[in-house]
């Protein structure tokens, strides 16, 4: 757009379209946090499964890591509040079993 006025700054063609580089436009910000929001939800299940495999004392079966993986993130949150009362595979299949 630039190259169609050729006597003009790009100053003053943004001030004659009222276009603002300085602010990113809705669908970037929206993208972005939707990024930010899928990043906490894989690192909270990370997170989680670690916590959960020290405190069982062994590696969660792939069938409730997959069970972790659905779970969405305040279910996560809470969960990371439950497992320190976890003493057994049991209690965490109570609680998936509670809470999905």
């Amino acid at each position: 757009m630039v190259y169609k006025f050729t006597n003009l700054s790009r100053r003053e063609i943004r001030r004659m379209l009222g276009l603002d580089f300085n602010q990113e436009p809705r669908a970037i910000r929206e993208a972005k946090e939707e990024g930010r929001e899928e990043g906490r939800e894989v690192e909270a299940i990370a997170f989680v499964t670690r916590l959960l495999d020290r405190r069982l004392g062994q590696e969660l079966s792939e069938s409730l890591r997959s069970r972790l993986s659905t779970l969405p993130l305040p279910l996560l949150e809470d969960l990371g509040e439950a497992l320190l009362d976890f003493t057994t595979v049991s209690d965490l299949e109570q609680w998936l079993a509670e809470h999905s």
